[in-house]
């Protein structure tokens, strides 16, 4: 883990996060448990309306905790029901904490490989639809991070649950002033979360 993102994440503190949020994730926490007993790899697709910044910020932060926790059968995608591109803010919000962000091609939608640590895997990160190739087909739970998405998709092939996390848009602020500490605010809170919910799990 790099220097400055592991501080980040020791930092945290989940006693914030509320009873009525700790049983939003408990299934979420049921479901890692239930496939680490089982065995075998572990496949999590975060799925949000345009796959633009709260399905990767959940993707990575994750990943990130998975690995943090030594739960290396989790691999984590994100998607959305369209693609468009993830919102350079979301970039810089990671990278403000210790990721390391690597652009690896030039157009309207951009890749990009996070890492958390320098020996890891990268995520490979960019707008797509939840069905997209690159995505696991079965097999695995889509982890629902907006509700429009949540809403507008009753069924999702391949998926063998479903769970809903639903996070506030930090899009609302967009060009405000407020803008830069927002993102920051949902990228802690997702971070929270992902770590609380990995800190449950005990692998065996």
């Amino acid at each position: 883990m790099f220097d400055r993102l592991n501080q980040y994440i020791k930092a945290l503190d989940f006693e914030s996060i509320s009873n009525e949020r700790r049983e939003v994730l408990a299934p979420f926490i049921d479901y890692l448990q239930d496939k680490v007993n089982a065995g075998g790899h572990i496949l999590l697709n975060f799925i949000c309306t345009h796959n633009s910044r709260r399905s990767h910020l959940a993707q990575i932060w994750a990943q990130a905790m998975a690995g943090y926790f030594h739960l290396n059968q989790v691999q984590c995608y994100s998607g959305g029901t369209s693609a468009t591109a993830i919102y350079p803010l979301i970039i810089q919000t990671l990278e403000n904490v210790g990721f390391q962000a690597t652009k690896l091609s030039e157009n309207e939608n951009p890749v990009y490989a996070f890492k958390h640590n320098a020996n890891a895997h990268p995520v490979i990160a960019f707008s797509k639809t939840y069905g997209h190739p690159f995505n696991p087909a079965i097999g695995f739970a889509a982890v629902m991070t907006c509700s429009d998405a949540d809403e507008n998709c009753p069924f999702i092939p391949g998926t063998e649950k479903r769970i809903s996390l639903n996070y506030k848009d930090p899009k609302a602020f967009d060009h405000t002033p407020s803008q830069h500490s927002k993102y920051e605010e949902r990228s802690r809170q997702i971070a929270t979360e992902m770590f609380y919910v990995f800190s449950k799990i005990k692998n065996l």
